[in-house]
Protein backbone atom coordinates (compact mmCIF):
# COMPACT_ATOMS: atom_id res chain seq x y z
CA UNK A 1 0.00 0.00 0.00
CA UNK A 2 2.69 2.50 0.96
CA UNK A 3 4.51 1.95 -2.36
CA UNK A 4 1.37 3.04 -4.22
CA UNK A 5 1.03 6.03 -1.90
CA UNK A 6 4.63 7.04 -2.61
CA UNK A 7 4.26 6.68 -6.36
CA UNK A 8 1.19 8.94 -6.29
CA UNK A 9 2.97 11.40 -3.99
CA UNK A 10 6.06 11.59 -6.22
CA UNK A 11 3.89 12.18 -9.29
CA UNK A 12 2.17 15.04 -7.46
CA UNK A 13 5.48 16.53 -6.39
CA UNK A 14 6.94 16.35 -9.90
CA UNK A 15 4.64 19.17 -10.93
CA UNK A 16 5.66 21.31 -8.00
CA UNK A 17 9.45 21.33 -8.40
CA UNK A 18 9.68 25.10 -8.41
CA UNK A 19 7.25 25.70 -5.54
CA UNK A 20 8.76 27.87 -2.83
CA UNK A 21 8.95 26.94 0.83
CA UNK A 22 6.09 27.69 3.20
CA UNK A 23 8.54 29.96 4.96
CA UNK A 24 9.91 31.54 1.81
CA UNK A 25 7.73 34.63 2.08
CA UNK A 26 8.52 35.25 5.70
CA UNK A 27 11.14 37.65 6.96
CA UNK A 28 14.53 36.36 8.08
CA UNK A 29 13.62 37.34 11.64
CA UNK A 30 10.52 35.13 11.59
CA UNK A 31 12.49 32.24 10.10
CA UNK A 32 15.12 32.52 12.81
CA UNK A 33 12.42 32.77 15.47
CA UNK A 34 10.77 29.60 14.12
CA UNK A 35 14.04 27.65 14.28
CA UNK A 36 14.76 28.87 17.81
CA UNK A 37 11.28 27.89 18.99
CA UNK A 38 11.75 24.48 17.43
CA UNK A 39 15.07 24.03 19.21
CA UNK A 40 13.47 24.93 22.55
CA UNK A 41 10.72 22.39 21.88
CA UNK A 42 13.33 19.74 21.16
CA UNK A 43 15.05 20.36 24.49
CA UNK A 44 11.79 20.08 26.41
CA UNK A 45 10.58 16.86 24.81
CA UNK A 46 10.99 13.67 26.85
CA UNK A 47 11.68 11.12 24.15
CA UNK A 48 13.42 8.45 26.20
CA UNK A 49 10.47 7.75 28.50
CA UNK A 50 7.77 7.90 25.83
CA UNK A 51 6.15 4.46 25.37
CA UNK A 52 6.97 2.97 21.98
CA UNK A 53 3.28 2.95 21.01
CA UNK A 54 3.18 6.75 21.48
CA UNK A 55 6.61 7.55 20.08
CA UNK A 56 6.47 9.76 16.98
CA UNK A 57 9.47 9.49 14.68
CA UNK A 58 10.37 10.60 11.18
CA UNK A 59 12.35 8.00 9.24
CA UNK A 60 14.43 9.68 6.59
CA UNK A 61 17.06 9.08 3.95
CA UNK A 62 19.25 11.34 1.83
CA UNK A 63 20.95 10.83 -1.50
CA UNK A 64 24.27 12.63 -1.89
CA UNK A 65 27.08 13.08 -4.38
CA UNK A 66 29.54 11.35 -2.05
CA UNK A 67 30.42 10.79 1.59
CA UNK A 68 32.27 13.93 2.65
CA UNK A 69 30.22 17.15 2.98
CA UNK A 70 33.21 19.11 4.28
CA UNK A 71 35.07 18.24 1.06
CA UNK A 72 32.32 19.53 -1.21
CA UNK A 73 29.90 16.61 -1.46
CA UNK A 74 26.27 17.77 -1.35
CA UNK A 75 22.76 16.52 -0.68
CA UNK A 76 20.75 15.75 -3.81
CA UNK A 77 17.45 14.69 -2.26
CA UNK A 78 15.67 14.08 1.05
CA UNK A 79 12.89 11.55 1.59
CA UNK A 80 10.99 10.94 4.82
CA UNK A 81 8.06 9.01 6.28
CA UNK A 82 6.29 9.72 9.59
CA UNK A 83 5.54 6.96 12.09
CA UNK A 84 3.78 6.59 15.42
CA UNK A 85 4.94 3.56 17.30
CA UNK A 86 5.15 0.71 14.80
CA UNK A 87 2.56 2.31 12.50
CA UNK A 88 3.72 3.93 9.26
CA UNK A 89 1.61 7.01 8.50
CA UNK A 90 1.24 6.49 4.78
CA UNK A 91 -0.22 9.94 4.14
CA UNK A 92 2.64 11.72 5.91
CA UNK A 93 5.41 11.70 3.30
CA UNK A 94 8.17 14.14 2.35
CA UNK A 95 10.32 14.18 -0.76
CA UNK A 96 12.38 16.96 -2.30
CA UNK A 97 15.30 17.24 -4.67
CA UNK A 98 17.69 20.15 -4.08
CA UNK A 99 18.76 22.77 -6.59
CA UNK A 100 22.23 22.63 -8.08
CA UNK A 101 23.69 24.30 -11.14
CA UNK A 102 26.11 21.37 -11.34
CA UNK A 103 24.97 18.02 -12.69
CA UNK A 104 25.41 14.99 -10.44
CA UNK A 105 28.40 12.78 -11.20
CA UNK A 106 27.51 10.23 -13.86
CA UNK A 107 27.83 7.26 -11.50
CA UNK A 108 25.53 8.97 -8.99
CA UNK A 109 22.95 9.77 -11.68
CA UNK A 110 22.99 6.12 -12.75
CA UNK A 111 22.66 4.98 -9.12
CA UNK A 112 19.91 7.37 -8.00
CA UNK A 113 18.18 8.30 -11.23
CA UNK A 114 18.46 11.98 -10.27
CA UNK A 115 19.18 14.10 -13.35
CA UNK A 116 20.70 17.52 -13.92
CA UNK A 117 17.29 18.71 -15.17
CA UNK A 118 15.63 17.73 -11.87
CA UNK A 119 18.26 19.54 -9.84
CA UNK A 120 18.03 22.63 -12.01
CA UNK A 121 14.25 22.78 -11.43
CA UNK A 122 14.39 22.04 -7.69
CA UNK A 123 14.14 24.37 -4.69
CA UNK A 124 17.31 25.62 -3.00
CA UNK A 125 18.91 23.94 -0.01
CA UNK A 126 17.73 26.59 2.53
CA UNK A 127 14.13 26.25 1.33
CA UNK A 128 14.20 22.44 1.32
CA UNK A 129 15.71 22.31 4.80
CA UNK A 130 13.07 24.69 6.15
CA UNK A 131 10.31 22.56 4.63
CA UNK A 132 11.91 19.43 6.04
CA UNK A 133 12.14 20.87 9.55
CA UNK A 134 8.52 22.03 9.36
CA UNK A 135 7.57 18.47 8.37
CA UNK A 136 9.62 16.92 11.18
CA UNK A 137 8.94 19.54 13.88
CA UNK A 138 10.23 18.10 17.16
CA UNK A 139 9.92 14.41 16.27
CA UNK A 140 12.89 12.11 16.68
CA UNK A 141 14.65 11.15 13.46
CA UNK A 142 15.52 7.59 12.45
CA UNK A 143 17.94 6.57 9.70
CA UNK A 144 19.91 3.56 8.51
CA UNK A 145 23.66 4.21 8.84
CA UNK A 146 22.68 7.47 10.54
CA UNK A 147 26.24 8.84 10.76
CA UNK A 148 26.01 9.63 7.04
CA UNK A 149 22.76 11.56 7.45
CA UNK A 150 23.95 13.26 10.62
CA UNK A 151 27.15 14.71 9.20
CA UNK A 152 25.39 16.00 6.07
CA UNK A 153 22.50 17.50 8.06
CA UNK A 154 24.92 19.20 10.45
CA UNK A 155 26.89 20.68 7.58
CA UNK A 156 23.80 21.69 5.59
CA UNK A 157 22.01 23.25 8.57
CA UNK A 158 24.98 25.44 9.36
CA UNK A 159 25.93 26.45 5.81
CA UNK A 160 22.35 27.03 4.60
CA UNK A 161 20.53 28.23 7.72
CA UNK A 162 23.36 29.32 10.03
CA UNK A 163 21.90 27.21 12.80
CA UNK A 164 23.13 24.07 14.53
CA UNK A 165 21.43 20.75 13.85
CA UNK A 166 19.87 19.63 17.13
CA UNK A 167 17.48 16.83 16.26
CA UNK A 168 18.17 13.43 17.79
CA UNK A 169 18.92 10.81 15.12
CA UNK A 170 18.60 7.15 16.05
CA UNK A 171 20.29 4.53 13.92
CA UNK A 172 18.29 1.42 13.07
CA UNK A 173 21.14 -0.62 14.60
CA UNK A 174 20.07 0.80 17.97
CA UNK A 175 17.23 -1.72 17.84
CA UNK A 176 18.59 -4.43 15.55
CA UNK A 177 21.59 -5.16 17.74
CA UNK A 178 19.24 -5.63 20.71
CA UNK A 179 16.47 -7.66 19.09
CA UNK A 180 18.78 -9.62 16.74
CA UNK A 181 22.19 -9.71 18.49
CA UNK A 182 23.23 -12.84 16.61
CA UNK A 183 22.96 -11.13 13.19
CA UNK A 184 25.72 -8.85 11.94
CA UNK A 185 24.13 -7.49 8.75
CA UNK A 186 25.13 -3.97 7.76
CA UNK A 187 23.37 -3.04 4.52
CA UNK A 188 19.75 -1.97 4.27
CA UNK A 189 19.27 -4.62 1.58
CA UNK A 190 20.36 -7.44 3.90
CA UNK A 191 18.19 -6.29 6.79
CA UNK A 192 15.18 -5.82 4.55
CA UNK A 193 15.67 -9.29 3.04
CA UNK A 194 15.89 -10.70 6.56
CA UNK A 195 12.52 -9.20 7.52
CA UNK A 196 10.87 -9.70 4.13
CA UNK A 197 10.66 -5.95 3.52
CA UNK A 198 10.24 -4.70 -0.05
CA UNK A 199 12.45 -1.74 -0.89
CA UNK A 200 10.98 -0.84 -4.27
CA UNK A 201 13.20 1.74 -5.98
CA UNK A 202 16.58 1.37 -4.29
CA UNK A 203 18.67 4.55 -3.85
CA UNK A 204 15.60 6.76 -4.15
CA UNK A 205 15.44 8.73 -0.89
CA UNK A 206 11.70 8.26 -0.32
CA UNK A 207 11.64 4.55 -1.16
CA UNK A 208 14.70 3.91 1.01
CA UNK A 209 13.08 5.90 3.84
CA UNK A 210 9.92 3.78 3.51
CA UNK A 211 11.93 0.55 3.59
CA UNK A 212 13.82 1.80 6.65
CA UNK A 213 10.48 2.67 8.28
CA UNK A 214 9.27 -0.90 7.73
CA UNK A 215 12.52 -2.20 9.21
CA UNK A 216 12.07 0.08 12.24
CA UNK A 217 8.46 -1.06 12.59
CA UNK A 218 9.41 -4.74 12.60
CA UNK A 219 12.05 -4.15 15.25
CA UNK A 220 9.75 -2.03 17.43
CA UNK A 221 7.26 -4.92 17.46
CA UNK A 222 9.97 -7.42 18.44
CA UNK A 223 11.37 -5.09 21.11
CA UNK A 224 7.92 -4.75 22.70
CA UNK A 225 7.46 -8.53 22.63
CA UNK A 226 10.81 -8.82 24.43
CA UNK A 227 9.53 -6.54 27.20
CA UNK A 228 11.11 -3.22 26.21
CA UNK A 229 8.69 -0.32 26.64
CA UNK A 230 10.63 2.74 25.53
CA UNK A 231 14.00 4.02 24.31
CA UNK A 232 15.29 4.33 27.87
CA UNK A 233 14.80 0.58 28.35
CA UNK A 234 16.90 -0.05 25.23
CA UNK A 235 19.65 2.34 26.39
CA UNK A 236 19.71 0.67 29.81
CA UNK A 237 19.97 -2.78 28.23
CA UNK A 238 22.79 -1.74 25.90
CA UNK A 239 24.68 -0.16 28.81
CA UNK A 240 24.48 -3.46 30.71
CA UNK A 241 26.01 -5.50 27.89
CA UNK A 242 29.59 -6.75 28.41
Amino acid sequence: MIMNQMLHFIKQMSGKMTDSSVLAGQSDARKIAYMRNLQRELKQKDVLNTPFKDLSVVVFDIETTGFFPYNGDRILSIGAVKMKGAEILEDQLFYKTIYSALPPPQEIEELTGITAFELNQAATLPDVLKQFFMFVRSDTLVAHHSSHEKQFMKHASWTALKTSFQHRIIDTSFLTKVVSPEIDYVSLDDWCNHHGVEIGNRHHALYDAAATAKLWSENIKIAEEMGFHNLKDIYTHIASLP
